[in-house]
């Protein structure tokens, strides 16, 4: 069970990818990830610039100059931040369980809303609703995506949690105390990006400004 939003790192492990690829600036990189996203998720200029500064101090990426855009900031890998990467590719296995707690997690929410008669919510016309109607397109979407994804045709699993886990090789009880775990310890990435956050600030309105 998750205690938190999107699993701890990722946002900084995205930037590591995406600077493997090539170097980028601050919103480059948000753009890039809300790609990724389908469109569905940013994260905000005050999480990517701190992270992009903490790297930079870490010796794992370094800022360059290009002669047609004097006035980004853009970052590349160094052979430190390459290294790192590697490392994160490893850990990031381990958070499969984590985003799947964050999609089935806000699911129940959004069920929640839609049945439970605690939650009194108006159904303005024109907007997205909690109803079973949009439950289903919800349901829907996700279908296509992975049908999209895995080139495949989506076909139901007849199975129960427990014999999913069991057929799979999983310890369900092992896998939950790791997810608990990971959320009750604060992340260096955590302080790092709180303690930058008044320099991103600066800087996005300066790349504001540019991208205007």
């Amino acid at each position: 069970m998750r205690k938190s939003g999107p699993p701890k790192g990722l946002i900084a492990y995205l930037v590591l990818e995406l600077l493997e690829e090539k170097p980028r600036y601050g919103y480059e990189i948000l753009k890039e990830i809300r790609d990724i996203s389908g469109g569905h998720w940013e994260p905000s200029y005050g999480s990517v610039y701190p992270i992009l500064y903490k790297f930079e101090e870490k010796g794992w990426t370094e800022r360059i100059e290009r002669a047609d855009e004097p006035d980004r900031k853009y970052f590349e890998l160094t052979e430190e931040g390459y290294a790192e990467l590697e490392t994160r590719r490893e850990s990031c296995t381990e958070k499969a369980r984590d985003f799947a707690d964050v999609i089935l997690g806000f699911f129940h929410v959004y069920a929640a809303f839609s049945t439970d008669e605690r939650f009194e919510i108006p159904e303005p016309d024109g907007e997205w609703r909690f109803d079973e109607t949009f439950s289903e397109w919800i349901v829907e979407q996700v279908v296509r995506h992975h049908e999209h994804y895995f080139d495949t045709e989506f076909e139901r699993v007849e199975a129960t949690p427990d014999e999913f886990y069991e057929r799979h090789g999983i310890d369900e009880d092992v896998e939950a105390a790791k997810s608990d775990a990971d959320d009750d310890t604060e992340t260096d990435d955590d302080e790092d990006v709180e303690a930058a956050k008044s320099d991103a600030d600066d800087d996005t309105e300066t790349d504001d400004d540019e991208d205007d």
